[in-house]
């Protein structure tokens, strides 16, 4: 167990605990959140919750267990599908239920390790659970990604999505239909000012946009081409939200549970189905593209039924 006490600074003064705490002391916010929520902080004898504001000049004492460093765990993990591989990339269709790399309080199976268990190596530098990692999806997220195995193609690849010079297409259904059937959300989203693991459109947040258009419309749902100008975290799921339209299945953005339940699904209906961008030592495009997996083609052939 770790402790500090000092008083808050001048410059902190307003700010919610769990944003304080990340910039007082280097912690992730969603990990000073957790100590908030543990009761670990405490102005004054007062316990605070993550929420709450922190008073200049109040004697801050903070306390908790420091958390263990992830690390990269070879897994088999018989579906996901290695799309293409060279020695400089690695094209992935993830399953659902496998994130993109390990991370404090995840458990369950990670891309780099499903590539570690089936025997590839991955040679870049930065953090090394992260290695290699130049974009991510949602663990609830199926779909293409693509991973750079050497450190030439690392650079190459982080440089393209930072120029936003990578075809991202998803395809996802929502509830209802939007309105337009074509368009463009152009909303900037942050950290949602109640909760540590959602997003929001915000005043505040990151430049986001999203362009969409209706490939085909049900009685309830629609399903939609999405493509990406930029990445931002949740960031299909948080417009579509914000448009009351969020995809279906989606619980923590707000889907009905009646179309989940009735469509079979446990997860959002959110698939990356086109990638392309331009390989790191041929300089020539390439693109690729994934095939619905077993519970999203089910959940819309239902919709089609009725």
């Amino acid at each position: 167990m770790d402790t500090r006490s000092l008083p808050v600074p001048d410059g902190l003064a307003g700010e919610r605990v769990d944003s304080g705490l990340a910039k007082l002391l280097g912690f992730s916010r969603s990990f000073a959140a957790e100590v908030a929520e543990a009761g670990g902080v405490s102005v004054d004898g007062a316990v605070l919750g993550k929420s709450d504001r922190l008073t200049a000049g109040g004697w801050l004492e903070v306390t908790w267990t420091p958390r263990q460093e992830p690390t990269i765990v070879p897994v088999i993990v018989p579906e996901l599908t290695v799309v293409y591989a060279d020695d400089d990339i690695i094209v992935i269709d993830k399953p659902v239920g496998v994130a993109a790399h390990p991370s404090v309080g995840w458990e369950g199976p990670t891309v780099l390790g499903a590539l570690a268990g089936a025997g590839y190596r991955i040679s870049t530098s930065g953090a090394s659970e992260r290695a290699g990692i130049v974009h991510r999806l949602d663990a609830g997220t199926s779909g293409l990604m693509v991973v750079a195995a050497s450190e030439r193609a690392y650079t190459h690849l982080k440089r393209l999505f930072h120029d936003r010079e990578v075809s991202k297409i998803y395809h996802a259904v929502v509830q209802g239909h939007p309105d337009p059937l074509t368009g463009t959300i152009d909303a900037p989203i942050g950290r949602h000012p109640s909760s540590s693991w959602k997003f929001a459109v915000t005043a505040d947040g990151k430049s986001s946009v999203t362009h969409y258009e209706t490939l085909e419309a049900f009685r309830s749902a629609s399903l939609l081409e999405v493509t990406l100008e930029t990445g931002r975290t949740h960031q299909i799921r948080v417009h579509m939200a914000a448009q009351r339209h969020p995809c279906v299945g989606d619980a923590m953005y707000g889907a009905d549970p009646t179309i989940s339940a009735r469509l079979g699904l446990t997860r959002q209906w959110l698939h990356a189905k086109k990638l392309g961008f331009r390989h790191p030592t041929s300089g020539e495009d390439v693109v690729f593209e994934s095939r619905y997996p077993t519970d999203l083609q089910h959940a819309l052939d239902v919709l089609r039924e009725v």
